[in-house]
C-alpha cells in the first residue's frame, strides 16, 4: 500500500507541470483535512476499554488539482491507531485513493480510483462513508461519453477496494441513459422522461466450498446483473419504476444457494408549494452482490439497497436504526408534508409545518427447497413472510411562536425486530417523544435545547435525553448533553463539546461517554463499541 504514496505523488507532480507547459491552463488546487482523535479512558460502567492504546485517530488528507482538460488527485489516510469500531482490518496507513481524469469534448476518461452509481444503485453503487468505515471505491478505468444529444454512456472495469487491499474479482459494467425531452420539442420544459439500462459483471476465481463431506460446489466464475428503469416527471408529479436481476451467485450471505436474485421498486411523488407527498414500495430477494463471495459484514458490496426508512438525527429516534436485509424484504414508505398558511386559525401568525411518515419493512415468504448447493427456496411475489422487520410512524410539527422562538415537536411509534437486524433480542416496541426549542437571545446568540424520551417495556426499556447548545455566531458553539437509561442499566452517557469555526477551519474539543450500538447510514450499519475520554476533531477545506 505504501508504494502508492509514491505513485500518487508522481501522478500529481507530472500533472502540475504538463498542462501548464502544453496548454497554458490555469491549475486550481483544492483539498481537505479531517482528523478525529480520542484519548480513551477505561470505564467499567459502560464497558469502554483502552485496549487499542492511549491515542487513537482517523485522519484523512485530500489533494485535488483541476484544469480545463485534466484533473488529478489523491487521498492519504492514517489509521495506524484507529478509533473504536475501526480496529482490525482498518488498521494501517497509505494512499488507497488516487486518480487522473482527462476530458475532451463529450468524453471523460478516469484512470485510477473512482466512485460510481448506476440508477438507484441496485446493481452498482460505490461510495465512501467515513462514519461507517465504508470505502468500496473501484481501482481501474471508467469512460463517460455523450455521443448524441440526450444520450449518456458509461463503461467501467476495475477491482474493488476492501480496507487496505483490493479484492481479486474483476468488476465490469456499462450504463446508458436516454433523456427523451432532449429529442422532442413538445416535451421540453414541460415533461421529462428518462430511460436507463445497466449491466454489471463480476468475474471471480474458483475456490473450495464443500456442499457436504464429499461434494464440492461448482461455483460460477461470472455473475451478471441487469437493471432497467424509467422516470417520468411532469410538473409537480414524478414517477420512478426500476427492476434489477442478478444471476446465480452462491455466497456466504445466502448460504451458498443457486437462486437468482431480483429487486423491484415503484416510487411516486408530488410536490408543490406548501405540500409534498411520497409513496414508494420495494421488494427484494437474494440481492447481496459482493466482489468476494466468502466475505461477511459491511465491506465489498458492489450494490446498494435503500432502506425506505427515515434517517433520524435525534439521538433517541435513531437509537434503533434499521439495516436493509439483502436476503429479502418488502419495504413501504409514505411521507407527507404540509405547510399551514400564515395568519390562519391553525397556521398562526408565522405558519406551521407538519410532517407525517410511515415506514414498514416485512420479510418475504420462503418456501424452503434445500440448503447449500440447491436453489434454496421459492418466494411468491406478493406473499409476505411471518415477521415484521421494522415499522415506524411519526408526526412532526415545526412552529415559530415568535420572531425569536421556534418549537419542533415529534412523536414516533416504532417496532424494531432486533433478532432480524442484530441476531438476537426479539421485537422492541417503543413510543418516542421529542421537543426541540430554539431561542434567539441576541442577533448573534442562539440557544437550542432538546428533551427526548423513550417509553418501552423491551430491551433496555426507558431512556431520557437532554441537550443544550449555545451558539455565539460566527465562531463559537458550546454543547452539553446526557442520555440516561432509566429502565435497566441506569447509566448516564454524558457529553460536553466546544466548537470553534474560523473561515475554512473547524475545531471541536469534547469529553464524555459514547454508548455501544449501531451507527447507520442509508440502511448500512456498523457496530461501534462503548468509549469514554477526550475527543478532538479538526476539519479544514481549501
Amino acid at each position: 500500500m505504501r508504494s502508492y504514496i509514491l505513485t500518487g505523488l508522481l501522478v500529481c507532480a507530472s500533472y502540475t507541470v504538463l498542462p501548464a507547459q502544453e496548454n497554458g491552463d490555469k491549475i486550481r488546487l483544492s483539498g481537505s483535512v479531517q482528523s478525529d482523535m480520542l484519548l480513551p479512558q477505561k470505564d467499567d460502567k459502560t464497558g469502554a476499554t483502552k485496549s487499542s492504546g492511549d491515542f487513537l485517530t482517523n485522519t484523512y488528507v485530500e489533494l485535488n488539482a483541476t484544469s480545463k482538460h485534466v484533473d488529478a488527485g489523491l487521498r492519504f489516510e492514517y489509521l495506524k491507531h484507529p478509533l473504536p469500531g475501526f480496529e482490525n482490518d482498518f488498521k494501517g496507513w497509505g494512499v488507497p485513493y488516487f486518480y487522473v481524469k482527462g476530458r475532451y469534448k463529450e468524453a471523460e476518461l478516469t484512470l485510477g480510483s473512482f466512485y460510481e452509481q448506476f440508477g438507484s444503485g441496485f446493481i452498482l453503487r460505490t461510495y465512501e462513508e467515513r462514519s461507517l468505515g465504508i470505502d468500496n471505491s473501484m481501482l481501474g478505468a471508467r469512460l463517460q461519453y455523450k455521443p448524441l444529444k440526450g444520450v449518456s454512456l458509461k463503461v467501467l472495469s476495475g477491482k474493488q477496494r476492501r480496507y487496505w487491499h483490493w479484492n481479486h474479482a474483476q468488476v465490469s459494467g456499462g450504463d446508458v441513459e436516454l433523456n427523451l425531452e432532449e429529442w422532442f420539442k413538445a416535451l421540453k420544459d414541460k415533461t421529462y422522461i428518462t430511460l436507463g439500462a445497466s449491466f454489471v459483471n463480476k468475474h471471480e476465481g474458483d475456490e473450495d466450498v464443500m456442499a457436504d463431506a464429499t461434494h464440492r460446489l461448482r461455483l460460477p466464475r461470472n455473475v451478471n446483473a441487469f437493471d432497467v428503469r424509467a422516470r417520468l416527471q411532469n410538473g409537480a408529479f414524478s414517477l420512478l419504476a426500476e427492476y434489477a436481476f442478478k444471476s446465480q451467485d452462491p455466497s456466504f450471505d445466502n448460504g451458498y444457494i443457486y437462486r437468482n436474485g431480483y429487486v423491484a421498486m415503484l416510487s411516486g411523488s408530488y410536490s408543490k408549494r406548501g405540500m409534498s407527498l411520497l409513496l414508494q414500495a420495494k421488494r427484494s430477494v437474494n440481492m447481496a452482490y459482493r466482489s468476494t463471495r466468502s466475505i461477511s459484514g459491511t465491506s465489498s458490496f458492489i450494490n446498494h439497497l435503500p432502506p425506505f426508512t427515515m434517517e433520524h438525527s435525534y439521538a433517541l429516534a435513531a437509537l434503533y436504526p434499521y439495516a436493509t436485509q439483502p436476503g429479502g424484504e418488502w419495504a413501504y414508505q409514505a411521507a407527507w408534508g404540509y405547510n399551514l398558511p400564515r395568519h390562519t386559525t391553525l397556521g398562526g401568525k408565522y405558519g406551521t409545518n407538519l410532517k407525517l411518515n410511515f415506514s414498514h419493512v416485512h420479510g418475504v415468504r420462503r418456501n424452503e427447497k434445500g440448503g447449500k448447493g440447491t436453489d434454496g427456496y421459492g418466494s411468491p411475489f406478493w406473499a409476505w413472510g411471518p415477521s415484521t422487520y421494522y415499522q415506524d410512524i411519526y408526526l412532526q410539527m415545526e412552529k415559530r411562536l415568535s420572531k425569536s422562538f421556534k418549537l419542533n415537536l415529534m412523536y414516533m411509534n416504532q417496532l424494531y425486530n432486533k433478532t432480524i437486524v442484530e441476531g438476537e433480542g426479539g421485537m422492541i416496541r417503543s413510543n418516542i417523544f421529542i421537543a426541540d426549542a430554539k431561542y434567539k437571545l441576541a442577533p448573534k446568540t442562539t440557544l437550542r435545547t432538546e428533551l427526548q424520551y423513550i417509553s418501552s417495556k423491551d430491551d433496555d426499556r426507558n431512556w431520557l435525553f437532554g441537550l443544550a447548545e449555545l451558539s455565539l455566531a460566527p465562531s463559537w458553539m458550546f454543547t452539553v448533553s446526557d442520555m440516561y437509561n432509566s429502565g435497566n442499566t441506569h447509566i448516564h452517557y454524558y457529553q460536553g463539546l466546544v466548537t470553534y469555526l474560523k473561515r475554512a477551519h473547524r475545531l471541536q474539543i469534547g469529553y464524555g461517554r459514547t454508548r455501544s450500538g449501531y451507527n447507520c447510514s442509508g440502511g448500512v450499519c456498523r457496530y461501534i463499541p462503548a468509549s469514554k475520554g477526550f475527543t478532538v476533531s479538526y476539519n479544514y477545506n481549501f
